[in-house]
């Protein structure tokens, strides 16, 4: 019996091993070299993004604000119009992780008595931003989110396709990507 656990055991291993050699070749997420976060701050638009489960009621307007609070974390604001025409928001929190120049952040939208707990942060990783600061790119190193964000409801074809151009050489797939309705009133 125990050379069959032994060999279970060890066959488990090898798959493992397997699987973590085909990981090494996959390039890792690829950050901006730095962000001014004076500079993000203000309102985002949505244009596209990978569906996820805490926007599925959203249908139009998606957009996120973000403001300097005393303590020197971001305010976040998302916001976004209905099926049935109401305003949703969720208020969140984001922090600079590392330097103060730093693109990678962390956004909680749980209660601030939760905050201590680390899986209620999650990675907010600026991987492409003009230099203007008109379009952003934000994903995790995961590459489970993304999110494609410009100052004005609508993006110029060219610059979109130039963005996808760009993260499909970051290995995301951009036929997942859901383009996002901006209703202008």
């Amino acid at each position: 019996m125990n050379k069959i656990y032994s060999a279970l055991f060890s066959a488990c291993i090898l798959a493992l091993s397997f699987s973590a050699c085909g990981q090494v070749g996959d390039t890792q997420v690829k950050i901006i070299p730095s962000l001014d976060v004076e500079r993000y701050m203000g309102t985002w638009y949505e244009i596209a993004k990978y569906p996820n489960w805490f926007q599925k009621k959203c249908v139009s307007n998606t957009k996120a604000v973000y403001s300097a609070r005393v303590d020197g974390t971001l305010k976040v604001l998302n916001s976004c119009k209905t099926a049935d025409g109401e305003v949703s928001e969720a208020e969140g929190t984001a922090r600079q992780i590392g330097a103060k120049d730093s693109p990678k952040l962390e956004v909680r939208f749980a209660p601030v008595w939760l905050s201590f707990i680390p899986i209620v942060w999650g990675d907010y990783w600026v991987i492409d931003l003009d230099p203007q600061y008109q379009v952003a790119v934000v994903s995790d190193p995961r590459r489970e989110y993304l999110w494609i964000l410009s100052r004005t409801p609508q993006l110029d074809k060219k610059v979109y396709e130039d963005i996808l151009s760009r993260i499909q050489a970051q290995q995301f797939d951009v036929r997942k990507l859901e383009l996002s309705k901006q209703v202008v009133n």
